[in-house]
């Protein structure tokens, strides 16, 4: 008789071991279609990503367009009154489609025509009425000062924006006063008591920023200011005073702002602003505008260029500051208005056509 062998206490019985593997084999299947899940996951987030740059490269390329010097106008006077140091004139025209354009003008109460020009965009909480606490060294100085309301600021203001909508119309408003700011020259130039080929800017502070690019695509703006402004956006937006309000979180939340206003930001064009003269004005403890920004814009900009720097922090928190800064720039351009003012308006006038598109 033929004695079966003991079996080992876990050597497993022939049908437990086929279920086993059977049990295997499902879960083997199992994981091969989640991994297959997660690849695809993987893919489609790549592809979706990618899509999303692609997306982002063909808006910022196209994030200037829409200036048309062939679009009418449709400009107005729409008020006039003597001052004691200038006359206040209102007037408005259509920069483009949807934009009509509010602005002021300061324009001396003697002196002969045309007259030099200088236009003044405000920084990014003012509006066009400021032009009344500057207006009157300029006027007497010979000087018509312009401006006007920026998007989102008093007549073309935002009612009841939301977060995300005031984050778009940010974005829009550096496009727009580019613009505008050309559409302005255009109108300009419509006017007879306007010295068309002494055209000059002056920006403060998000004035300066934007103010940047719009003289690098224009050329009939003769000579530029840009008072507090700067460039390299992960710089800018690490401010002090944004230190002070994200703590840890500034420099994540500065290079996310960098990136949303990737081609807003100046130094990719202010290089374009020569052989035309660039005076650069920055304070040495500006919270807002740090000096290593001011620096990297200046650094961007090509010669001529001139970078002064002043005590303090940003312009407009103490009023002494202020006046100096503006006597500064009114007697810098005064400089180069000399200059242009002896050349021939038909050997120097410039079309907007031969700026940058």
């Amino acid at each position: 008789m033929v004695v079966s062998p003991i079996r080992r206490r876990h050597e497993p019985v022939r049908g437990l071991r086929g279920k086993g593997e059977r049990v295997f084999a499902i879960e083997e299947r199992i994981m091969r279609r989640i991994k297959r899940l997660a690849l695809g996951m993987v893919a489609t987030g790549i592809v979706a990503v990618g899509l999303l740059f692609i997306a982002r490269a063909w808006a910022d390329a196209h994030y200037y367009e829409g200036y048309d010097a062939s679009y009418p106008l449709n400009s107005a006077v729409t008020s006039e009154e003597v001052r004691a140091d200038y006359i206040r004139i209102g007037f408005a025209f259509d920069s483009m489609p949807g934009q009509r354009v509010p602005g002021l003008m300061a324009k001396p109460l003697t002196a002969g025509e045309p007259l030099p020009c200088i236009i003044f965009l405000h920084g990014i909480g003012q509006n066009k009425e400021f032009l009344d606490e500057i207006a009157a060294p300029f006027a007497k100085a010979g000087y018509i000062l312009v401006t006007y309301d920026q998007f989102t600021r008093g007549e073309r203001r935002l009612k009841d924006a939301g977060a995300l909508e005031k984050a778009g119309a940010l974005k829009r408003r550096a496009a727009l006063n580019i613009i505008d700011t050309r559409r302005l020259i255009d109108y300009l130039q419509t006017r007879d008591d306007v010295a068309h080929h002494r055209i000059y800017l002056v920006g403060a502070s998000f004035g300066a920023i934007t103010g940047a690019t719009a003289a690098a695509f224009d050329p009939r703006i003769r000579a530029v200011v840009l008072t507090y402004g700067g460039g390299d956006l992960p710089l800018l937006l690490a401010s002090k005073a944004a230190q002070q309000e994200l703590g840890p979180f500034t420099q994540p939340a500065a290079y996310l702002g960098a990136f949303y206003m990737a081609p807003a930001d100046p130094i990719h064009y202010v290089g374009r602003i020569a052989p035309r003269p660039l005076l650069l004005q920055n304070g040495k403890d500006d919270s807002l505008i740090p000096a290593e920004s001011a620096k990297a814009l200046f650094d961007a900009a090509k010669e001529p260029k001139e970078l002064v720097w002043y005590e303090g922090d940003h312009i407009g928190l103490d009023e002494a500051t202020v006046r100096k800064v503006l006597d500064d720039a009114l007697a810098w351009i005064g400089k180069h208005d000399a200059r242009i003012q002896q050349e021939s308006p038909e050997g120097v006038a410039v079309s907007a056509e031969h700026g940058h598109a």
